[in-house]
């Protein structure tokens, strides 16, 4: 399946839109407490480390996917198996998100259809637009960024608005110093969302115009994880960091909070319907991910891949039953302890070994 862009702009949508994804639906340094948005800029700080590393990553061989530079670098079996691994991450991580999908709407729009009903629909709705190929997905992004704008934006406005905002929350600032606020930041936050941006290594070669490729990737991942830094503060400036902390979807609480007689009476409909985009999304980006994967180590055919792709994301929703347990092991394991393998272990490597080719190019030449 040939699949090729000829704009960064897509792309760039799409990464800002991938990166909101289903975090808005979590307090993000929670442990912080209070100062959850320094430990949110220091995880961006940390995040935006490993962006230029995947960038530079594609700068040094910009005509090969993820996959590929594995293959060539590491050589045929070693990078078919770092391949394989990088399949199985974005397939569980695209589990992760569509049974957010699942969950949240059985929670709030849907709470008499069963959470595998939900999460059925959601799954097949991301693998019809992953059928198409990524253009379409780019696509649709700018359609849904007009949409999440708008709803995110209605949130931003509307919860001081009804008075719902307490500064008072913000202080004392570093109560109990620099230490927890870097716990708090790395490895969580710097895993989640930032680091979850590794996909792109899959995607960056399909856009032909690299000349702005680098400027618009950084522009747009410094404006989104502003904006995530603000929308984390405001969930603990309505809630507080204690009750911010104990509540499973934050600031989903927040919107049912905002109320403007006559005129809002059910904002959480309004964010439930965006964050239901933003999910979908990444589920999406993370299905690509694995598909194209299986496409380049096997030579699947792509909507062979995917159909054997989708089943497997639709089983592995069903790996941990209960809601606590499912968010206890993704918070808890995953994302401490697994994920940085994926993000920081296995990219650094392949980036030692590129500069180690290159040098010795250079010697031998």
């Amino acid at each position: 399946m040939r699949i090729t862009v000829t704009r960064v702009s897509g792309l760039a949508i799409a990464f800002s839109l991938f990166q909101v994804g289903s975090t808005t639906l979590f307090l993000l340094g929670a442990s912080a407490k209070q100062d959850a948005w320094l430990a949110m800029s220091i995880g961006a700080l940390a995040g935006f480390v490993l962006l230029i590393m995947y960038l530079s990553i594609h700068k040094l061989d910009p005509e090969r996917n993820l996959y590929e530079l594995l293959c060539h670098y590491w050589g045929k079996w070693i990078g078919s198996l770092g391949g394989l691994l990088f399949v199985g991450y974005f397939t569980y991580e695209a589990s992760r998100t569509v049974r957010d999908i699942g969950e949240l709407g059985t929670l709030t729009l849907l709470n008499r259809t069963p959470t595998a009903v939900i999460t059925l629909i959601a799954l097949v709705v991301c693998a019809d637009v992953v059928r198409f190929g990524p253009r379409v997905w780019f696509l649709l992004c700018h359609l849904f960024l007009i949409l999440m704008v708008f709803g995110y934006g209605s949130i931003l406005v509307l919860t001081p608005f009804t008075g719902l905002i307490h500064f008072e929350f913000l202080f004392p600032v570093l109560e109990n110093g620099i230490t927890p606020i870097i716990k708090a930041a790395i490895p969580e936050i710097m895993s989640f969302p930032f680091g979850q941006t590794v996909l792109f290594l899959v995607l960056f070669k399909i856009v032909t115009d690299k000349r702005k490729l680098k400027r618009s990737i950084i522009i747009v991942y410094w404006v989104t994880a502003l904006f995530l830094v603000v929308i984390n503060e405001v969930t603990i400036l309505v809630l507080g960091p204690e009750l911010a902390a104990s509540s499973t979807y934050p600031l989903f609480e927040v919107t049912q909070l905002i109320e403007l007689a006559n005129i809002v009476e059910r904002a959480d409909v309004l964010f439930t319907l965006v964050i239901f985009i933003g999910i979908g999304i990444k589920t999406a980006g993370f299905m690509f991910g694995a598909v194209i994967g299986l496409q380049t180590i096997f030579s699947f055919k792509y909507k062979a891949a995917l159909l054997l792709l989708s089943i497997i994301i639709y089983a592995l929703t069903f790996l941990t039953p209960r809601l606590t347990e499912f968010l206890w092991f993704g918070l808890n394991v995953a994302l401490v302890y697994v994920w940085p393998i994926f993000q920081i272990a296995l990219p650094g490597l392949l980036f030692l070994t590129m500069l180690i080719r290159k040098k010795n190019r250079r010697a031998y030449s």
